[in-house]
């Protein structure tokens, strides 16, 4: 009975490391930004349309609220992405990105995803959004 409690206690307190959804397998950098993104929308753990399209055409999206989503550990607080000539993502105004990216937003320093991303051997390049506070995985293609 103890034992349920402590499950219980777990879950309530950390709903979603409990029943996230990790994103590590994709941010190996061996997949497409079309389809890393459409299996999110697919699944409805993001949400649509994008919640901004930046100048260069990386389309940001939000996380749906229930779905969890987790990257090496870290609460995902947003998901992003473009390839050229693809209707799934809008173009914005200024100079298109040489090439296809995603990636996700990570609540967590650049220096602990780094450590994260050493450890499981992704190639994923690792750039602070929020000094200290926030930082965004890159797969470049």
């Amino acid at each position: 009975m103890r034992q349920l409690f402590r499950f219980l206690a777990i879950i309530v307190i950390f709903p979603a490391a409990a029943f996230g959804q990790p994103l590590d397998d994709q941010l190996t950098c061996d997949g497409n930004a079309h389809d890393f993104v459409s299996g999110l929308l697919d699944g409805q753990s993001i949400e649509t349309p994008a919640m901004r399209v930046e100048a260069d055409s990386v389309n940001a999206f939000r996380p749906a609220h229930d779905a969890g989503l987790t990257a090496f550990g870290l609460p995902v607080r947003a998901v992003f992405g473009y390839q050229p000539g693809d209707p799934m993502f809008k173009t914005g105004a200024g100079k298109l990105p040489s090439g296809p990216l995603y990636g996700v937003v990570v609540l967590g320093s650049a220096d602990s995803v780094k450590r994260r991303l050493a450890e499981t051997g992704s190639p994923a390049v690792v750039r602070a959004v929020v000094p200290l506070l926030m930082t965004a995985i890159l797969c470049n293609q």
